[in-house]
């Protein structure tokens, strides 16, 4: 994907689509895979709750 479609305008906002990484910070987005979200550059993974 790149990176312009991680965003939204809606009017004048930027909206982001994507969570951003907490340890990384904004800019830098977590993946999300059926399991977890993740990021790529430091590794930081959050497993989801299975429904």
């Amino acid at each position: 994907m790149a990176k312009k479609d991680y965003y939204e305008v809606d009017g004048d906002k930027l909206k982001r689509l994507r969570r951003s990484c907490p340890k990384c910070g904004p800019g830098v987005f977590l993946a999300v895979h059926k399991d977890r979200v993740s990021c790529g550059k430091c590794g930081y993974t959050e497993f989801l709750k299975k429904k």
